[in-house]
């Protein structure tokens, strides 16, 4: 098995190139690392119906065990960071990746919604472990040419992490309820993280930052703060993630209802959806060489208000084609974003990347909760034109702050750490 033990630096390092063995075994442990995270974190997204009617609660406080597992996580990213630059990134992922699997398994056994809402709580805490570390990792690991690709490659494998337990849960909390769905999907993460384990390789990249107290790290995160594109990035994830959240936490209760009633099997399947950000975060990550982030990342935003301009009819047809647009879209904007950080910032770039995540997390827990009580007052097409606004309001952040470029030059993120 090989080691998880960062090796701190002791020359020059260029990263791992694309082809390379270390390459192949590093993108294919992050995903797996990505799998374990996403399957657990929204667990419960497709059972929302059945927990609902189980446990006699409304579709928003039912949402609450999704918000409160990404409120974990966005409060706790930061510090992961810190942790990280000290004992390693791969270690701080370990002890993430392997608490949160525990959890995991511990969620099904709350007797209490107030207890499982505490379980979903602490289990989003330990997942804070992995998004933000994973960037810094893939950053300091990858050949500066490849790093917009990896990332690319990284989300692209986060994507099947939240469909595999989206399609687990479904069809298993329909034939026994939800919490032998949770279980089923936190036996699935347990596997991944295994072999998240075995085929990461070990850190080449890595120098322990020196503790430089709560004063230092103040002055870290102050600096990323006053970086109008780091600004932006982060007002992007709040955004786009918290819409994102909304459309997915609600839409099952819309096709449960008329005049679709479809069952909470069949309404698990919309996640199938997340194979289109598969395809397109992967794409997007390569296309930044031709065209820029900028322009690939408003592409991305264009995509979703196209996707959820479809979701307004009452043609199913329609509706499942315009949620795969819109997913499609999402995770192209969002591989952009994530791996964007680690190119504008050149120091505290863990931290840079668990900012994007807390901002990210942030609007999934406020916004995908929120929407609930738009789509509960006012019905679906009132949700669907709030994210769209929301997705409208990022384009033009995103057109102000980040300069065009042509295609190949620096703003996409190559060859200019300093952005």
């Amino acid at each position: 098995m090989m080691s998880t033990q960062d090796t701190p630096q002791t020359g020059p390092w260029a990263g791992h190139p694309k082809g390379s063995a270390a390459y192949g075994r590093l993108l294919a442990g992050l995903a797996f690392a990505g799998v374990a995270t996403f399957a657990q974190l929204y667990s419960t997204q497709a059972v929302l119906p059945i927990m609902a009617t189980d446990l006699q609660i409304s579709a928003a406080e039912a949402a609450l065990t999704i918000s409160l597992a990404t409120v974990g996580l966005a409060v706790t990213v930061i510090p992961w960071s810190f942790l990280a630059d000290r004992i390693g990134r791969v270690r701080a992922m370990t002890l993430g990746i392997s608490a949160a699997t525990v959890l995991g398994l511990v969620v099904p056994l709350a007797a209490t919604f107030p207890m499982l809402l505490g379980l979903r709580l602490l289990e989003g805490m330990a997942l804070g472990g992995i998004p933000a570390i994973a960037i810094a990792y893939l950053n300091e690991e990858v050949h500066k040419a490849h790093a917009a690709m990896a990332a690319g490659s990284y989300v692209a494998g986060t994507t099947l992490g939240g469909l595999a337990g989206r399609l687990v849960a479904g069809p298993v909390a329909e034939l026994w309820g939800w919490r032998a769905a949770t279980l089923a999907v936190s036996v699935l993460a347990a596997v991944a993280a295994v072999l998240f384990l075995v085929l990461v390789p070990k850190a080449r990249g890595f120098t322990p930052a020196p503790a430089s107290g709560f004063g230092g790290a103040a002055r870290i995160l102050a600096g990323h703060l006053r970086s109008p594109r780091l600004l932006a990035l982060y007002v992007q994830a709040f955004l786009l993630m918290g819409g994102f959240v909304a459309v997915y936490n609600y839409l099952g209760f819309r096709l449960s209802g008329d005049p679709f009633g479809l069952p909470a099997t069949v309404i698990s399947l919309i996640f199938v959806a997340y194979l289109s950000g598969t395809v397109t975060s992967r794409l997007a990550g390569a296309l930044t060489l031709k065209f820029g982030r900028r322009t690939i990342l408003l592409a991305g935003i264009l995509l979703m208000v196209i996707g959820l301009a479809l979701t307004l009819t009452q043609l199913l047809i329609l509706i499942l084609a315009g949620l795969v647009v819109f997913t499609g879209g999402f995770f192209a904007a969002h591989s952009i974003g994530a791996g964007w950080t680690g190119g504008i910032a050149t120091t505290g770039r863990a931290q840079a990347a668990s900012l994007y995540n807390l901002a990210y997390y942030l609007g999934s827990s406020a916004i995908g909760w929120a929407g609930g009580l738009v789509f509960q007052s006012f019905g679906w097409t009132a949700l669907a034109l709030t994210v769209i606004g929301l997705g409208c309001t990022t384009a033009v952040i995103t057109a102000v702050v980040h300069p065009a470029s042509g295609p190949g030059q620096p703003a996409s993120g190559q060859g200019n750490p300093a952005g």
